[in-house]
């Protein structure tokens, strides 16, 4: 009986010590690159939790990933793309390593995410004032911005999209599934991210002393 009750002992604390070192080692590997998104989506006015949210769908965090049409790196970036953000910095020496040795370029972490976050901007300034502007963002990232902008085409004087029209509207289904597996992710993320504020902010006041 004590033989068996060790055994049964030694399975809880073994599942236990599994269950929470998958869990921790899940959190940094889907963490790992916070700062890296915070700083670039900075730069590019985009939220951080969109662009974490694309990340996770394109690649899973995984750097060295690349795509059957030649997409690179976390956020895969197309070559165009990554030439296209090339040409606009001016930087001939940047446009040099580019073309010698872009997939080296586009590997880089960073580097990576500045040009997907640079690219996400564009359809961030096409609507930013439409209202469900992450799907627009999303599908303009996944299917590229004039399907997007077809997607989103109204008739003269009407209304613009609500955000599940606009979603009802796009035609490829592998698309269609991808904006919204994003946006999910991304209120999922959002949410909690809100709910760690308010507690953070709660635990502040209940800090500060009532005045007498």
């Amino acid at each position: 009986m004590k033989r068996f009750f060790v055994i049964a002992l030694t399975l809880v604390v073994l599942t236990v010590a599994l269950y929470y070192g998958y869990y921790y080692g899940n959190q940094y590997w889907i963490h790992r690159y916070d700062v890296l998104i915070l700083r670039q989506a900075e730069i590019y006015h985009l939220d951080p939790d969109l662009v974490w949210s694309i990340i996770y769908e394109e690649t899973y965090f995984r750097p060295w990933k690349k795509g059957k049409d030649g997409e690179i790196g976390l956020m895969q970036v197309t070559p165009a793309v990554a030439r296209a953000w090339a040409g606009e910095t001016g930087m001939r020496d940047l446009e040099r390593q580019m073309n010698e040795n872009l997939p080296a370029l586009m590997h880089d972490p960073e580097r990576n995410i500045q040009v997907g976050c640079w690219y996400l901007e564009k359809s961030y300034d096409a609507y930013r004032d439409t209202p469900g502007a992450e799907a627009r963002m999303i599908a303009a990232y996944n299917a590229g911005p004039s399907r997007a902008s077809d997607w989103n085409r109204t008739s003269e004087g009407a209304p613009p999209l609500s955000e599940s029209d606009f979603i009802a509207r796009i035609d490829i289904a592998s698309t269609r599934a991808y904006v919204i597996s994003v946006l999910e992710r991304y209120r999922k993320i959002k949410a909690t991210h809100m709910g760690i504020g308010q507690d953070a902010e709660a635990q502040r006041r209940s800090a500060v002393p009532s005045p007498q």
